[in-house]
């Protein structure tokens, strides 16, 4: 019925990135700045009348034109985006979508993971949430009989403000689980986020530290932390994050708290927590928002112990950042990373 002939964007070609951001705008679209393959389909006179694109392992910016919608069309993309992520070794997918696309991704056997108002999150691969939720509950030995709390944290790098978070929850909790996010968006690793705050609160018996996993402020569940835009899709991706925690981190884990750091300076954690304490009570669990440690009267924050190195005030850092942080600094890797952040114009 239709000539259709599908084709490879080349990102780096502004013209071809225009003609894919034309078409996305009449759909009120638009194509993400962290999109790494694009794929559309033209029609006999050249013209673009569908597109999908990935970021890593996420698909997104999917349009069709009206007069193709219910032709086979979304198969065809969706079909050549999976071929693209297995060449890469990606086996599991994300779709962000509208909701009125649900059931459309839904017969290309991708499984819903939460919806809000104008958003949906959903999921196709080798495993899915609950699986992953099960895996952390036998690796961490949790005891699904207790009642606990929970702190999600960056920490780009690790301060004495986390530290402090963490401890008034490990002393007003039975247990507290402290998630590190994963998204390697951050100056500092996951993997030295990770371990600092492991070894800065070893002595804390109660207290179990886990990687985010996908599912926790990830380009899947909340891009506009690591864009930074306030934008109108900013309160979508806020609610779709605390939602998705909600509905599965705190129902399969028993977590019946969710503790915060008053956030003084940056919007986008501001609008966060709000979403967080509107969401969460839908969960029947508590939100604690708590004044952050302040150091010459002024809050702690990561974001001012990288402001302090990159103006090379490292002595000053003492004051800051927790012994653990410190002495990393001061190893090989630290003072790579110590370089890196004084070369980046990154606020991240």
């Amino acid at each position: 019925m239709y000539d259709l002939k599908l084709s490879k964007i080349n990102l780096k070609q502004n013209s071809e990135v225009e003609e894919v951001e034309k078409f996305l705008e009449s759909f009120n679209l638009i194509l993400d700045k962290d999109v790494d393959y694009t794929v559309v389909l033209r029609n006999n006179v050249d013209k673009i009348v569908a597109t999908c694109s990935k970021a890593k392992t996420v698909f997104k910016c999917f349009a069709v034109s009206s007069d193709l919608q219910g032709e086979g069309v979304t198969s065809t993309l969706i079909t050549d985006l999976i071929d693209r992520s297995f060449n890469e070794g990606i086996y599991h997918n994300f779709i962000f979508t509208k909701p009125q696309n649900i059931d459309i991704f839904s017969s290309l056997n991708f499984k819903l993971v939460q919806k809000v108002e104008k958003v949906a999150l959903l999921e196709r691969g080798i495993y899915h949430i609950e699986t992953v939720l099960k895996d952390i509950i036998d690796k961490y030995s949790i005891d699904l009989n207790k009642k606990r709390a929970s702190i999600v944290m960056n920490c780009n790098p690790f301060t004495k403000g986390h530290r402090y978070l963490i401890e008034k929850a490990a002393l007003d909790f039975e247990e507290v689980l402290v998630f590190i996010v994963q998204e390697d968006k951050s100056l500092f690793p996951f993997k030295e986020r990770y371990e600092l705050v492991k070894k800065g609160v070893e002595d804390l018996q109660n207290v179990k530290v886990i990687p985010g996993t996908e599912y926790i402020i990830s380009s899947a569940t909340f891009p506009s932390y690591f864009l930074r835009k306030e934008d109108e899709r900013l309160r979508q991706y806020t609610k779709l994050d605390a939602s998705v925690f909600g509905k599965y981190f705190c129902r399969e884990l028993n977590i019946r708290t969710r503790l915060l750091g008053e956030e003084p300076y940056c919007k986008v954690t501001r609008a966060y927590n709000v979403a967080l304490k509107e969401v969460l009570k839908d969960y029947e669990v508590k939100v604690i928002e708590l004044k952050r440690k302040e150091f010459m009267g002024e809050a702690i924050t990561a974001s001012k112990v990288r402001d302090y190195i990159k103006k090379d005030r490292m002595k000053e850092l003492e004051g800051l950042v927790p012994k653990v942080t410190f002495a990393f600094l001061n190893t090989k890797r630290g003072k790579e990373i110590v370089e890196n952040i004084k070369k980046s114009n990154s606020p991240h």
